[in-house]
């Protein structure tokens, strides 16, 4: 699990409150509140908006940690106030143990150029810049030279399939070649975590699967902490490590995605969840049967879903070994899968 890694970034206590003099209702700016309900109460009676309220998560390194929920929940105002493109009214933003809401602006801006990588739905090409020219735009402004910085761009080029399209301007891209460009272009700069805000959403359902799949693959390379922003639950299915829930500017659940799907906080949750297959979020590890031989049998990873195992139960009918971080863990048989349904369908009342 990725969240045994150190964690990267942390949000304590972040509120962002719309309105004249939102300060006044935290003395200290911590975002830190005796009374939570209450103070909600207060800024919604005095025409306040409250787009973040009292948000608290880690996200460790390494980790795709998703941030969803309906329109207006408050997902895409916090991917802005960790990035401080809007300004938190409280609370503490921590990047390896350092408050990013106590930096100066020149601190900030340094910060973004060489840290910080960031893709949204729309994919801001600079339409009078070649694809090649677009990527290596990052690194022009960091002041990096022409050689070094093309150089750069032809890298990340190549690592997101658009190799031949170096010359190409956007209006010649369809809309996954121009989002390509822009996770390129965000690359570039070699961010320490990544920020993406529904960055697929506005492609063909086809097209952005592909993209979805191209993702899972520069992370299997790149191992960035990434901070993804989505309303879709099948898309965090595919992605996530762990999943964030929002919820009229509050958190209402953090947990894998199977978690969320097996055991969720409440009736919001379980909306979200209710038409999730629950063969895609079981996995042979939460089912593995510990003991009996495994000899020769084929290896399935302890991540792997009940849909990527069961063909192959076609060929294998005893089972196949479960390992986790190459060690043999227990065994998986058709069997346990079949109680693990009919386990889940009982507990659901079906």
């Amino acid at each position: 699990m990725k969240t045994d890694n150190p964690v990267k970034l942390s949000c304590r206590n972040v509120w962002k409150v719309y309105g004249e003099n939102p300060d006044q209702f935290f003395q200290n700016g911590s975002g830190q509140v005796d009374d939570l309900e209450k103070v909600g109460q207060q800024i919604a009676d005095s025409g306040h908006i409250g787009a973040a309220c009292n948000v608290s998560f880690d996200v460790h390194e390494g980790e795709i940690f998703i941030i969803m929920g309906l329109s207006g929940s408050g997902k895409s105002t916090m991917v802005r106030c960790i990035s401080r493109l809007v300004e938190p009214t409280a609370g503490e933003v921590l990047m390896d143990g350092e408050d990013l809401l106590k930096i100066s602006d020149k601190e900030l801006i340094e910060f973004r150029r060489h840290k910080m990588g960031m893709v949204f739905q729309n994919f801001g090409l600079l339409p009078h810049l070649t694809v090649l020219e677009n990527i290596a735009f990052p690194l022009k402004i960091q002041g990096i030279s022409e050689e070094k910085r093309l150089a750069r761009a032809r890298e990340v080029i190549d690592l997101v399939d658009l190799t031949g399209r170096e010359d190409s301007f956007p209006r010649q891209l369809s809309g996954g070649q121009q989002q390509r460009v822009g996770i390129a272009r965000s690359l570039a700069v070699e961010p320490e975590i990544w920020f993406l805000d529904e960055p697929f959403s506005a492609l063909d359902p086809l097209i952005r699967r592909q993209m979805q799949d191209e993702f899972m693959r520069l992370q299997k390379m790149l191992h960035k902490t990434i901070v993804f922003i989505t309303h879709d639950f099948l898309e965090a299915l595919r992605l996530a490590d762990r999943i964030a829930i929002m919820k009229d500017g509050k958190v209402v659940q953090i947990g894998t995605p199977a978690e969320l799907v097996l055991s969720p906080a409440d009736d919001y949750v379980m909306e979200f969840t209710q038409d999730v297959p629950r063969v895609r979020v079981i996995t042979a590890g939460e089912i593995v049967i510990n003991g009996g031989s495994t000899d020769g049998l084929p290896r399935v990873n302890a991540s792997s879903n009940l849909e990527q195992i069961m063909p192959m139960f076609a060929n294998h009918p005893e089972g196949m070994a479960v390992e986790r971080d190459g060690e043999i863990i227990g065994l998986v048989t058709p069997q346990a899968v079949v109680n693990a349904l009919a386990s889940e369908s009982n507990s659901n009342g079906a």
